[in-house]
């Protein structure tokens, strides 16, 4: 057997290993019921303010009958797991299997372990109700990162995404101004964007802005109105593609050859109509 068929092989084999934690994430989250991701630094030893705060942030989140979801590991995730566990809260720690051998913290009731960061990341987004950034490095960056998309592309109804930390976080929001937002420079992003997300210092007016978040949605689901349909992984259904079948590249084709030019295979397709045939 060549390596080509050993890759193919794996790789097949591999889909019941990635189905498998769907499924336990799945099975073991669906009663959880409101919650908060928290993210951060699993390099915050128990000594830094920042471990301290994040203690009592998901202390004060539990006490609002919200249960916590972690990383699992040390550091900002332990503080968090932590905080729930002193005031009797239920808390979740979905440890991810790396290299160095991250730890799962102690403190977390709910405990799974994940191979893939892509499955993982499905636990955190359908399962929370908020995401709170403590002071974090790339995995916390794309935690928000992920969030901001999702939200901006339509694929999540907008959720508090809350930043921890002024003089943290303070120079990532200067550079998204000036170069991501401002006319002067890229303008790769639009005004609202900057509205999608909140930055704060006061651990109270997190707590108030994920609560009202949560009463507006609870009372949006009360009134009876259309209720946006989800995918399983706990993203809003989109568009479907357009269908480019062969008989539109043969016409496009067809049409290039007559007039002495290279085909080309990209192409651009019109719209269906939704008006009916009389």
């Amino acid at each position: 057997m060549n390596n080509r068929e050993n890759f193919q092989e794996n790789d097949t084999w591999r889909i019941f290993r990635i189905m498998s934690e769907f499924v336990d994430g799945f099975e073991s989250l669906s009663d959880l019921g409101p919650a908060v991701s928290i993210f951060g630094s699993a390099r915050t030893p128990e000594t830094d303010p920042w471990y301290k705060k994040t203690r009592k942030l998901a202390a004060m989140l539990c006490d609002r009958r919200f249960s916590i979801i972690t990383g699992g590991g040390g550091g900002i995730m332990e503080a968090a797991n932590l905080g729930a566990h002193d005031v009797d809260g239920l808390s979740v720690g979905l440890n991810i299997t790396l290299p160095h051998e991250q730890n799962s913290n102690p403190y977390a009731d709910i405990q799974l372990e994940f191979r893939y960061f892509f499955a993982r990341l499905v636990m955190f987004m359908k399962y929370s109700n908020a995401f709170v950034c403590m002071p974090g490095g790339f995995g916390t960056l794309h935690e928000f990162a992920n969030a901001m998309t999702l939200i901006q592309t339509g694929k999540a109804e907008p959720f508090p995404v809350i930043l921890i930390g002024k003089s943290y976080w303070g120079g990532l929001m200067d550079w998204i101004q000036k170069s991501m937002l401002s006319k002067r420079s890229y303008q790769k992003i639009s005004p609202e964007d900057m509205d999608r997300f909140h930055l704060t210092d006061s651990l109270s007016e997190a707590v108030d802005i994920i609560v009202e978040s949560h009463a507006d949605h609870l009372l949006r689901l009360q009134s009876g109105g259309p209720c946006p349909k989800y995918t399983a992984e706990g993203t809003l259904e989109g568009l479907p593609p357009y269908a480019i079948t062969k008989r539109h590249l043969d016409e496009k084709n067809g049409k290039a050859k007559k007039n002495g030019k290279k085909p080309k295979i990209n192409i651009t397709l019109k719209k269906k109509s939704t008006k009916k045939k009389k």
